[in-house]
């Protein structure tokens, strides 16, 4: 028997999707699982893939299955079982062999895995996949990251399994180190702030207008075929047509309101501040899935602070749900204005020289924030790759002057009547101080500088940097 292409560890629902993903992509797979059980079962569930695929009940009988150089994919619980999967497999592999942590792993402990390795074994390679487990089975997005060789001798399983926009694979190396990683963990961030401001526009129809789940999910499937047009948008349509089959209802309608999060979404927060960028809308939507767990404060509280009666605000005009669409469209730029912001600045940081551009291009199938004008985002990208921020690009300033009075006026409108809208909320303050020349900075500048003798700079430029406060 030939030996395996590439090796697999962990046959949960994302690794055995990906494996059966590279299987059926013509590459012999050899797979093993800490629970060796997992391993008979997922052969007899392969069917005729199955003669691609090379169980294997020890992981010693993994890496001799393999051809070398021998690269790994772990799909393993990110955290520790990475570190002890590594340590297993480290006596085993030779030097040009490399293991690929393919899970949703903290690129700081990406960085400090490769920093252990280089010079000490295999090399070693962060990556990003998204895409859930349909993606894993017919094609992620992957973001790769670590040293470029390690990358091309990969490169053409990658490019077989990943998804496919026009033809072109969605996968691509974006830098060394953790790089790949920190782009799965910021596309994890603007998904959040994404499908926060979708819930945002649902709870505004829902509880300002009492429109029920079916007549909001039609909107949504109109929205859909406009400039909204994406995953998230698609699948919203879908859940709010779904009725639960155990009592005819609409199934969201008995779905408790606690959302669920498994980090990636907090990670991307904080690394925006340790960066010092605002990434406000992403820590809104992370601050609301906190606020979301907290249902049994949540319900005592409306028992003392309860809403006033709803007041009469009329049906759902057109008109209105142009300026819910428009305001959506806004927030959504806002938000991967500040993603991609993140990015630069880590670049920078970092030394990786992101191809922004390039992370847009992958992004536009396979991954769940996947949408229609991830196009034009690597468009502007392309044609000015030394902007930030994605607002200061021609084509996203032309469509936020169009689409920011109705943001405004849906926030205005939400808070009137109070509805949370935390994450549009926080765009629309981004966007207003962003394109205020002089704020109000002075003042905290001036109270540092009282309390602490911070300094501050003058606007004519004197060189004089605290005040007398002594005569106050």
């Amino acid at each position: 028997m030939s030996k395996a292409d590439i090796g697999l560890i962990g046959l949960g629902v994302m690794g055995a999707n990906l494996a059966l993903n590279i299987a059926e992509k013509g590459f012999r797979v050899a797979v093993h699982n800490r629970t060796a059980a997992r391993i008979g079962a997922f052969l007899g569930e392969a069917g005729a893939l199955g003669e691609n695929i090379i169980g294997c009940q020890t992981a010693e009988a993994l890496v001799e299955a393999i051809e070398r150089p021998r690269p790994i994919i772990l799909m393993v619980q990110a955290g520790e079982a990475v570190d002890a999967q590594i340590e297993a497999l480290k006596p085993l592999l030779d030097p040009e062999d490399i293991i690929i942590d393919a899970g949703n792993a903290n690129f700081r402990d990406t960085q400090r895995r490769m920093r252990a390795l280089d010079g000490h074994g295999p090399a070693f390679v962060g990556m990003g996949v998204s895409g859930g487990e349909e993606g894993a089975r017919h094609g992620p997005s992957i973001m790769v990251g670590g040293p470029r060789a390690a990358y091309e001798r990969i490169q053409p399983v990658l490019n077989a399994i990943a998804a496919r926009y026009e033809g072109e694979a969605c996968q691509a190396w974006l830098g060394p180190e953790g790089a790949g990683h920190f782009v799965k963990t910021i596309h994890n961030g603007i998904e959040y702030a994404d499908m926060q401001m979708i819930a945002e526009i649902y709870g505004f129809l829902r509880d300002r207008h009492g429109l029920p789940a079916q007549e909001i999910a039609a909107i949504f499937a109109r929205w859909n075929e406009g400039r909204l047009n994406s995953y998230l948008i698609e699948i919203t349509a879908a859940v709010l047509s779904a009725e639960d089959p155990h009592g005819g209802q609409p199934l969201v309608d008995v779905i408790v309101d606690r959302a669920g999060q498994k980090g990636t979404g907090r990670w991307s927060a904080i690394e925006a501040q340790t960066l010092g960028i605002p990434a406000t809308a992403i820590e809104a939507a992370v601050a609301a899935r906190g606020l979301s767990s907290m249902k049994g404060e949540r319900e005592a509280a409306e028992k003392l602070f309860p809403r006033e009666n709803a007041r009469q605000v009329g049906p759902v005009t057109p008109e209105l749900l142009h300026t819910l669409e428009q305001a959506l469209l806004a927030g959504k730029i806002v938000a991967y204005a500040q993603g991609f912001a993140v990015m630069a600045a880590a670049s920078r940081e970092y030394g990786w020289s992101l191809p922004l551009d390039t992370v847009a291009r992958i992004w536009r199938a396979g991954c769940i924030i996947r949408s229609q004008f991830l196009g034009e985002i690597a468009q502007a990208f392309e044609a000015a790759p030394e902007v930030d921020n994605l607002l200061a690009t021609p084509a996203f300033a032309s469509l936020m002057r169009e689409a920011n009075g109705h943001l405004r006026q849906a926030v205005a409108l939400g808070i009137g009547d109070g509805i949370g809208m935390p994450a549009l909320g926080a765009a629309l303050a981004h966007f207003d101080i962003l394109r205020r020349g002089r704020g109000t900075a002075n003042l905290i500048q001036a109270q540092r500088d009282y309390f602490g003798a911070h300094g501050f700079d003058r606007t004519d430029g004197l060189d004089i940097h605290h005040g007398d406060w002594r005569q106050v």
